[in-house]
């Protein structure tokens, strides 16, 4: 660090604000906020960063500059406008170029409400903004089912109605309007079905049911029946669109809960906003990460943006863990009961939505999806490096006989089946896994180093702490041993064993890193059992084939060849076998196999 840049640090307030990096350019890179301006960025230039790109960053800043504020929360809001302003390189941006809709009551005499993506400043109202049009108009749909309002945009003044300019419409005749423009209702009957909407937007259906249970009593009481089964048909499509939406305690009102999950280079963050015990907004993000941030700080920043860009003002928020968001807002980490299920509900969209986006990912970009997964790999095995190319082995002698070995191949997290590899054990006599595991092992890679072909990132062996002890031990015999990752798995547990660590490694059941190496570990199993079936039977082919006279190795590797196994031979009719090995030998084998002793003990053919 030059001295006027170490003269800027010194200088700096111990007190809460913001900082911005510029580089030689003049331009911002980094934008940050600090309870305390000075230990902060004195950090940056005091620690040994792991993450790369925060050591290109330090590099690269020439001045800081700094913006004192009162409060916590004003450095956050601060901070948010100018990542928005500046769009520094090196900050998380949570980019959104949508156009919400809102459901907007226009201020005129009988307000219209209607969609619009428009937000005018005009002294209307406007609802939202929705993140899903779909809801939106699901939401207004029930409105005009429950509120007959005009959708005309005649100017209704006193004077235009008294002097009869407007005449009514389709809309009226078919009851989807009362008809304000003739003066058929009256403004203050049509602003108290306003009054409703508003509410039932709000997530207050409390005031619109009550209302329509009392005008059903009163045309029942009135015997007018017919008027009291279609306020009955309303009541209950508010019931119903009620009952929906409701998820938790109705006693839980005016809450915005947040969650976030992430990974090596994306966080997924979500939003629920929660009234009267509704969702009446829900909205989920991918982030991605620029500098290893931390899931506080995004989830900080996530808060921040998110209560701007939907208006939010509610005083209460919930989390899945702290978060230092100020004083003006309270902050609740649930543990128990229907608020915590909250807070999961919200944790699960995230999930669902970083699984949608995985999927759709692996099918538009599948070279990030495989960055990905090798990455996150990376990661949850402890590795130097990403495991582009793993190998897998498994041994296979069932009941003892035919011992082989089989070596599959991951290239990217895919099988790259043309480098797979049967083994016939040589050197061990009897089933002895530990010492077949150590001859293939130091087979496969002394072929490789004298082919000088490429080894592989890690070494998978499927087996406990005796089958990966042996395979080490190759490994040191070859000098790979520094050179290339190595872990064994077991199966009853699914446990990863490095060598030379007694506890083993416990990953999640659904990570995408253990289902890899699950696919590894069954892809070997199958590859070396396949090999193994086909050894016993041509094993039990050519023992069987020997007692025939005449029959020589060439006519056993034509018959294996096309009829695959034991069975298919015994059964094979003389036709087939002539058509492989033409007649003279064909009848002696179709003879040997379909020969049959009779009562007096003297032999006889049956030739099918």
């Amino acid at each position: 660090m030059d001295n006027n840049l170490s003269l800027q640090v010194k200088t700096l307030p111990d007190s809460a604000g913001v900082y911005l990096y510029y580089d030689k350019k003049d331009t911002v890179i980094y934008v940050g906020k600090a309870k305390n301006l000075k230990k902060r960025v004195s950090s940056y230039f005091t620690k040994n960063h792991e993450n790369g790109k925060t050591r290109i960053l330090v590099q690269k800043i020439v001045k800081i500059e700094h913006i004192v504020v009162e409060t916590e929360t004003d450095a956050l809001l601060l901070e948010n406008n100018l990542i928005k302003k500046y769009q520094p390189r090196y900050n998380i941006l949570l980019k959104d170029d949508k156009s919400y809709p809102f459901i907007c009551i226009k201020k005129e005499r009988f307000p219209r409400v209607f969609l619009t993506r428009r937000v005018i400043k005009d002294g209307s109202e406007y609802f939202g903004p929705y993140t899903s049009v779909r809801t939106a108009r699901a939401l207004l749909s029930l409105i005009k089912e429950l509120y007959p309002l005009r959708t005309c945009n005649f100017n209704l003044s006193v004077e235009n109605i008294q002097n009869k300019k407007h005449k009514v419409c389709l809309e009226y005749h078919i009851k989807n309007c009362k008809g304000a423009c003739e003066g058929l209702q009256t403004e203050s009957d049509y602003n108290q079905d306003i009054k409703a909407i508003k509410h039932i937007i709000k997530g207050n259906f409390a005031q619109s049911l009550a209302r329509f249970k009392e005008m059903m009593h009163e045309f029942a009481e009135k015997m007018e029946f017919e008027e009291a089964q279609k306020i009955k048909e309303k009541l209950d499509l508010l019931q119903n669109y009620q009952a929906k939406s409701t998820i938790v305690n109705p006693s839980i009102s005016n809450v915005d809960v947040f969650s976030i999950i992430s990974d090596e280079n994306f966080a997924y963050a979500n939003f629920l906003k929660i009234v009267n015990g509704n969702i009446i907004q829900s909205h989920t993000t991918e982030i991605k990460k620029k500098l290893a941030e931390t899931d506080k700080e995004i989830l900080e920043l996530f808060i921040v943006e998110i209560r701007q860009r939907f208006n939010s003002i509610t005083k209460e928020i919930y989390v899945p863990f702290k978060v230092d968001l100020g004083e003006t807002i309270k902050v609740t980490i649930p543990k128990t009961g229907d608020k915590k299920r909250i807070v999961e509900l919200s944790l699960r969209n995230a999930k669902y939505f970083r699984q949608e986006q995985f999927k759709q990912v692996k099918i538009t970009d599948p070279e990030r999806h495989v960055n990905r997964i090798m990455s996150q790999m990376k990661k949850d095995l402890h590795l130097l490096v990403e495991p582009r190319h793993i190998e897998c082995f498994d041994n296979s002698n069932i009941q003892g006989t035919n011992p082989v070995a089989a070596c599959v191949v991951f290239k990217n997290g895919k099988p790259s089946k043309k480098d797979y590899r049967h083994f016939n054990i040589k050197t061990v006599e009897g089933p002895n896994d530990f010492a077949s595991m150590e001859e293939v092992v130091y087979r496969r890679y002394k072929r490789l180093l004298d082919e000088k072909q490429t080894l592989p990132q890690l070494i998978i062996i499927d087996g406990g702490k005796g089958q990966l002890s042996s395979a080490v031990k190759s490994l040191e015999k070859l000098g790979l041993r520094r050179k290339v990752a190595i872990i064994g798995i077991a199966k009853r547990l699914e446990e990863l064993f490095y060598p030379e660590d007694p506890i083993p490694l416990y990953l999640d059941k659904k990570s995408e890193t253990l289902k890899i190496i699950q696919r590894l570990r069954d892809e070997a199993h199958r590859f070396g059992i396949t090999h193994h079936r086909n050894k016993r039977s041509k094993s039990a082919i050519t023992s069987e084939l020997d007692l025939i006279h005449g029959i020589g190795d060439k006519t056993k590797e034509k018959l294996l060849k096309e009829l695959k196994s034991v069975k298919r031979v015994t059964k094979a009719s003389l036709e087939r076998l002539t058509e492989i090995i033409g007649k003279d030998k064909a009848e002696k084998i179709f003879l040997h196999f379909n020969k049959k002793v009779n009562t007096f003990g003297l032999s006889t053919t049956s030739i099918r």
